[in-house]
């Protein structure tokens, strides 16, 4: 991280990334800045796309074994759970729970192999742009049910 960030619970977890990002406001909207190829968090484009999530609904869990996602909320709010479960990984076993959206506006670059899961809270649906480094190809997602207890999370309401 390059700034301290508000929103975030518990430890980093390697190669994880979360970076404040600009919004631009004018009288006419506003520009909300996600990723340039020249910023150094950005290795490569294969894709983007946007999903949503109503409040209180869980939308996880979900690996990929080779795409990094970079993911940014551009309207509503989500809290977004990350869990390390790779072999060699400094941070094996750690959980980051960020909270993240139009209160607290960020990129979150998530390495291959972290699991990740989010949650929409607040009052109105969430949509998340994920900017990823492959296409879409559903032989490298895994996915398990949000309540799994091979994740040691508890998805409580927000």
């Amino acid at each position: 991280m390059d700034e301290q960030i508000s929103g975030i619970k518990g430890q980093m977890i390697q190669g994880v990334i979360i970076k404040k990002l600009n919004i631009i406001p004018d009288e006419r909207g506003r520009i909300l800045h996600m990723l340039k190829k020249e910023d150094k968090e950005f290795n490569g484009f294969g894709e983007i796309y946007f999903s949503s999530v109503y409040p209180g609904v869980i939308k996880g869990w979900h690996i990929h074994t080779k795409m990094e996602l970079n993911y940014a909320v551009i309207a509503g709010n989500i809290k977004l759970v990350l869990y390390d479960d790779r072999e060699n990984s400094e941070t094996k076993g750690h959980l980051t729970e960020i909270f993240t959206g139009e209160d607290n506006y960020l990129l979150i670059k998530v390495p291959p192999l972290v699991w990740n899961g989010f949650q929409g809270f607040g009052k109105k649906e969430a949509l998340i742009a994920n900017c990823s480094t492959i296409s879409h190809d559903p032989q490298e997602i895994r996915r398990l049910d949000p309540f799994s207890k091979k994740i040691p999370y508890e998805w409580g309401l927000i």
